[in-house]
């Protein structure tokens, strides 16, 4: 385990990010925690904002504990907010936001109200994920990763279908009209925008009933929720966005069934999001070398030529559950209305 201490190149990066969001001297930055949050990424910000000569407060909600529920992991949703008034009225007046919560605001239903502004200002919003600061170091926003997810954007967004397939079994077909696509690169200098840390991936939230296929989470392949490697094949069937049939041996697939189960709700099987990564920075090992504390698993939603499918709430389609699952996925070959995107696990560029 690395110490989780204040170190003058962690706070060099948290100058860059913030930088590359346009923060000037004189601008108003809220660093947003909970009880829960990593205090040393609260304690980066506040020392990289005062690099920067911009004012800066320190926002500390209790965390929020449910035992009516399963344990709750990788949702994007923090409920420490709870809608309480003066909290957002606080957030949405200032210039940048920098969140450290453990889930992040970018599912959080306070959301919009904060990034709407107070009618004077109109914030930013930068999510930190709940990464340890070395990790995060090495992911910086860079030029060239901000082009890359740009150009990308425009092709998800003008698509109408998308294929995935794998040599493992992998043969998925899912349609992408009305659905909300966008991406990451790390950054933002738009007001009424919110990014996170680390960027560098693509996503469409598909409107109900555009997802069917068969997903198979092959050996080496990533259950992001549980942070573990997959080791015996997984075999989901897919009807009208729904995981209808878990085929599978071993303990990956039992763990996979008894966690859907425990939310007994049928939108907890649905589909959330898809998409690919475009982080030639990321590392699909990287999981490997940190304890499960210190990292959130970013960097392996990520890491270019993974295809990302996530199960959980989707707006676009209406549906809304805690229950969320993350599977990046090795190999894939991912094309839009027939032309390939990433082939057999890397990204073709246009």
């Amino acid at each position: 385990m690395l110490q989780e201490r204040t170190e003058p190149a962690w706070v060099d990066a948290f100058e860059t990010v913030l930088c590359r969001c346009a923060l000037q001297p004189g601008d108003t930055v809220a660093i947003l925690g909970e009880t829960q949050s990593r205090p040393v990424l609260m304690e980066l910000a506040r020392l990289a904002v005062a690099r920067v000569g911009a004012y800066s407060f320190t926002l500390t909600l209790p965390s929020v504990f449910s035992a009516g529920e399963p344990v709750t992991r990788s949702t994007g949703a923090t409920p420490a907010l709870q809608q309480l008034a003066p909290v957002v009225a606080a957030l949405a007046a200032c210039t940048l936001v920098v969140d450290c919560t453990v889930e992040g605001l970018m599912h959080a239903p306070e959301l919009p109200d904060i990034l709407r502004g107070n009618g004077i200002t109109q914030p930013r919003v930068v999510y930190v994920s709940n990464e340890h600061p070395e990790a995060l170091a090495r992911l910086l926003p860079d030029d060239a990763t901000e082009a890359r997810v740009k150009a990308h954007v425009k092709r998800l967004r003008s698509a109408k279908a998308m294929r995935v397939t794998s040599p493992a079994g992998t043969d998925l077909s899912i349609a992408l009209q009305n659905a909300v696509a966008g991406g990451n690169w790390g950054s933002t200098t738009r007001p009424g925008t919110l990014t996170h840390w680390p960027g560098g991936l693509v996503l469409a939230f598909p409107a109900a009933g555009s997802v069917n296929g068969t997903l198979v989470l092959a050996e080496g392949d990533v259950n992001l929720t549980f942070k573990r490697y997959i080791e015996r094949a997984i075999t989901l069937t897919i009807e009208n966005d729904y995981v209808t049939r878990i085929d599978g041996t071993g303990v990956d697939a039992q763990l996979l069934r008894s966690y859907f189960a425990a939310w007994g709700e049928q939108e907890a099987y649905a589909v959330s999001h898809v998409g690919y990564g475009l982080n030639d920075a990321a590392r699909w090992d990287s999981m490997a070398l940190y304890d499960k504390r210190d990292f959130n698993g970013t960097e392996l939603r990520a890491f270019a030529g993974n295809f990302l499918y996530s199960t959980g709430a989707n707006e676009t389609a209406g549906r809304y559950t805690r229950g969320h699952f993350d599977w990046p996925l090795r190999g894939c070959t991912v094309s839009l209305d027939g032309t390939t995107v990433v082939e057999s696990g890397r990204v073709v560029d246009a």
